[in-house]
C-alpha cells in the first residue's frame, strides 16, 4: 500500500509515474530502509524539511547498489506527483542547492520539453558545489551547472534513463521557445563598445599628436626663429668689426 501511487496522480507519458524508474531500481529503493523510515507518509509539504536534509546526490551504490536518500526522494515525488507550482519553487528555491537540483531532477523526469529548457536553463549560471556519491560508495566534487548540463544533454543520470527532449534548436524554430540568452551577453556587448571605442580614441590622439606638430613647426614661429637667427649672427659680426677697428688702431700707434 505504501509504495502504490496516489490515486489522484496523472499519468506521466502514458504510464504511471513511477515507471518512469526501471523496476529493479524501484524494487532496490523499496527494500530501502531510509524509504521505509523516512518517506512513509511524506506528503508535499512535509517533503521539502526531508529535502533540506540532503547533504549528496546519487543513484546506488556498493555491492548491492543501494539507492541513495535522494533517489528515495525522487521516487516519492514521483508517487505523491506534487503540484507544479510547488516543484516550480523547489527549483527557484536558492538557499538549499540539493532541494533545487532534486526538483530539477522530478522536472526533468515528468516535464514537459518547453519547461524542461524554460526553467532549467537557468540553473546554468549556478556554480555552488555539490557532493555527489558515486557507484563505490566514494565522494566526488561536482557542481550545480555541471548537473543541469547532464540533464539536459545525456541520457542517464543517477542510475536514471532520462525521457527524451527535442533538441533547442527544433523548439526555437517552431516558435514554441525564444531564442536563449546567455548571461554572459552584456559582458561581450561592454567589450564590444570598449573595442570600437579605442579606434576612435588612437585617432584622435593621432589627430592631436599631428596638431601639436604642425603647431610646433607653424610658419610665423619658423619666421621668428629664423630672425632672431639673424639678428644673433648680426650682432656677432659688429663686435668682430669693432675688434678689428681696434687691433688697427693699435698696429697704427706702434708704428
Amino acid at each position: 500500500m505504501a509504495n502504490r501511487t496516489d490515486p489522484a496522480a496523472k499519468s506521466i507519458r502514458g504510464t504511471n509515474p513511477q515507471n518512469l524508474v526501471e523496476k529493479i531500481l524501484r524494487s532496490k529503493i523499496y527494500q530501502n530502509t531510509y524509504w521505509k523510515e523516512q518517506c512513509f507518509g511524506l506528503t508535499a509539504e512535509t517533503l521539502v524539511d526531508k529535502a533540506m536534509e540532503l547533504d549528496h546526490l546519487g543513484g546506488t551504490y556498493g555491492g548491492n547498489r543501494k539507492p541513495t536518500p535522494f533517489m528515495c526522494l525522487v521516487m516519492k515525488m514521483l508517487q505523491i506527483q506534487p503540484e507544479k507550482e510547488i516543484v516550480i519553487e523547489f527549483i527557484k528555491n536558492e538557499d538549499y542547492k540539493y532541494v533545487r537540483v532534486l526538483g530539477a531532477f522530478y522536472l526533468r523526469l515528468t516535464g514537459t520539453d518547453v519547461d524542461v529548457y524554460r526553467y532549467l536553463e537557468p540553473l546554468y549560471n549556478d556554480y555552488r558545489k555539490l557532493r555527489r556519491k558515486l557507484a563505490d560508495g566514494c565522494f566526488s566534487l561536482s557542481h550545480v551547472d555541471e548537473v543541469i548540463d547532464e540533464l539536459l544533454t545525456k541520457d542517464y543520470s543517477c542510475d536514471v534513463a532520462l525521457p527524451r527532449v527535442k533538441k533547442r534548436w527544433t523548439l526555437e524554430s517552431a516558435g514554441s521557445l525564444p531564442p536563449r540568452k546567455s548571461a554572459l551577453e552584456d559582458d561581450f556587448e561592454e567589450e564590444e563598445e570598449k573595442e570600437e571605442a579605442e579606434p576612435i580614441n588612437d585617432s584622435l590622439e593621432d589627430d592631436i599628436h599631428e596638431k601639436n606638430y604642425y603647431r610646433g613647426r607653424s610658419p610665423v614661429r619658423e619666421r621668428d626663429r629664423d630672425r632672431r637667427r639673424d639678428s644673433h649672427r648680426h650682432s656677432l659680426s659688429d663686435a668682430d668689426a669693432i675688434l678689428l677697428m681696434e687691433l688697427l688702431m693699435t698696429v697704427e700707434k706702434l708704428d
